[in-house]
């Protein structure tokens, strides 16, 4: 795993600074100088635009990432790339027109409970083309194992540019109003670093030619559209809902909770990145017993990062919100809930990588599709009597539910399976470190507090788990520092 654990440790430093970045954003800057209505605001535009976006992107970034080492010669690839840029073009611009002919009755139905998103509605569509073109130019990037570049201008790049736009705000320089215009232009530059990074590294020759294999291309993107889809409608589609049954405010307090608790998932976040190809590939050479040597490879060590995340939220979560205005506090439940699920997904490995290059995954997209419409159906029912705490209640058992299915598919089909005894071992001492830390608390100030327990925590975590050897990788890792510093 040289190069995978080369840009992944890249990748995930990257990742943890972009979301210490997004950290400062969302607990302190966001509520503090953009206030509940227009952060909630802010995030719902941008929330919709990520559920459009698989749309947009007609499923090209990860079609290409699939068939892209298939072909053989330069002027194969060459035309499978310009198709992979120019075919979205073929949806955008209907969905675009239909939008446009339909807008009045749109306009009514998103902001019939709260009115000021009417102003802002049609930065949505904008925003998601942006995040539709910057995800292929991405894929293009990775399957020529550039990752690093992508990851820092979507990790890094955008929260820093958020920063500096909240900073405009405190001074004066823009208006709040402004912020929400001056992010979809945020998206547009990146989207543009991007796709000329991506020229750099290979040169387009841009000719709309449809490939040999354009029947099987056209079939899977089809069912990564619907995965696309299933995937962000999870993600954000609570946040949408939200604004159909309460005050917008209240998709301000959901974020900030699911944004503490999606630093869990960063770890996948990052591997996930250059995984992709390399399972994509091993798959296709159908090396059964390489694939399932990855498979516990990537469970096990997403797990013991994963759950150091975790535990680091979890035992400081009450430290963490007395550091935000007092009527977010409603949330802590939230970064429970959503906390939860996003560790049990992170321990699934590349199970999605895995699943999306095997040509069983149309059953296990259709199911994924069933859930969402369990999930849009749970949050209709307990939105209205729990408000954000029953919004994620539905997210952790659809979820729950879809990962399940996910593993039980790859199991039985495939004969892989990314659990060991160290899989049982981790959670064991994960919750016992919990029971340990989160009800000691110290009479110091928030920030003080969380170092010191963090530290104690991280020396405890740490130990523990190498000593006994929960994964071999890490203590290799470990052992190399530990050489170095002697």
């Amino acid at each position: 795993m040289g190069i995978v654990l080369n840009q992944s440790l890249k990748n995930t430093i990257i990742t943890y600074i972009g979301f210490a970045i997004g950290g400062i954003n969302t607990i302190y800057l966001y509520p503090v100088f953009l206030g509940a209505t227009y952060y909630a605001l802010s995030n719902y535009i941008v929330s919709s635009a990520n559920v459009i976006m698989p749309l947009f992107a007609i499923g090209m970034q990860n079609t290409l990432v699939k068939f892209y080492s298939q072909y053989q010669t330069d002027e194969e690839r060459s035309r499978f790339l310009s198709f992979t840029v120019l075919f979205p073009l073929l949806l955008i611009i209907p969905f675009i027109l239909i939008g446009l002919f339909y807008y009045d009755e749109i306009l009514f139905f998103v902001s019939k409970k709260n009115p000021v998103v009417k102003t802002f509605i049609w930065l949505i569509p904008i925003i998601g083309v942006c995040m539709a073109y910057f995800e292929i130019f991405y894929a293009w990037l990775r399957v020529h194992m550039h990752s690093v570049f992508g990851n820092f201008i979507k990790e890094v790049g955008l929260r820093s540019a958020s920063l500096i736009l909240c900073i405009g705000v405190y001074y004066n320089w823009i208006s709040v109003e402004g912020f929400i215009y001056a992010t979809a232009v945020v998206y547009l530059i990146a989207l543009l670093i991007t796709m000329f990074y991506a020229f750099s590294i290979k040169k387009p020759v841009f000719q709309f030619t449809i490939p040999e294999n354009a029947k099987g291309i056209l079939e899977y993107t089809f069912y990564i559209i619907l995965s696309g889809s299933v995937a962000n409608l999870l993600l954000d589609g609570d946040k949408m809902i939200l604004n159909q049954y309460m005050d917008i405010k209240n998709i301000a307090y959901y974020s900030v909770a699911t944004y503490i608790a999606l630093v869990i998932s960063v770890p996948s976040r990052a591997m996930h990145q250059i995984v992709y190809p390399i399972t994509a590939k091993l798959m296709h050479e159908n090396k059964h017993d390489e694939m399932d040597a990855l498979y516990k490879k990537t469970s096990i060590n997403l797990q013991v990062v994963g759950g150091f995340v975790m535990l680091g939220i979890f035992v400081n979560i009450n430290q963490l919100y007395e550091m935000v205005p007092p009527e977010y506090a409603g949330g802590i439940i939230v970064v429970f809930i959503i906390g939860l699920s996003k560790y049990f997904d992170l321990i699934l490995g590349n199970n999605n990588a895995i699943i999306f290059n095997t040509k069983y995954y149309k059953t296990v997209l259709i199911l994924g599709v069933l859930l969402v419409i369990l999930t849009i159906g749970l949050n209709m029912i307990f939105i209205p009597i729990y408000g954000i705490i029953g919004s994620a209640f539905a997210t952790l058992l659809s979820i729950t539910l879809y990962s399940l299915a996910k593993l039980l598919f790859v199991v039985k089909k495939l004969e892989l399976y990314p659990f060991t005894k160290q899989t049982g071992h981790s959670i064991v001492l994960t919750l016992f470190l919990f029971l340990v830390f989160y009800f000691w608390e110290f009479p110091f100030h928030p920030i003080i507090s969380i170092i010191l327990k963090s530290g104690l925590m991280t020396i405890a975590y740490v130990y523990l788990n190498y000593r006994f050897v929960i994964s071999t990788e890490i203590n290799q890792v470990i052992d190399t520092l530990l050489k170095k510093l002697k």
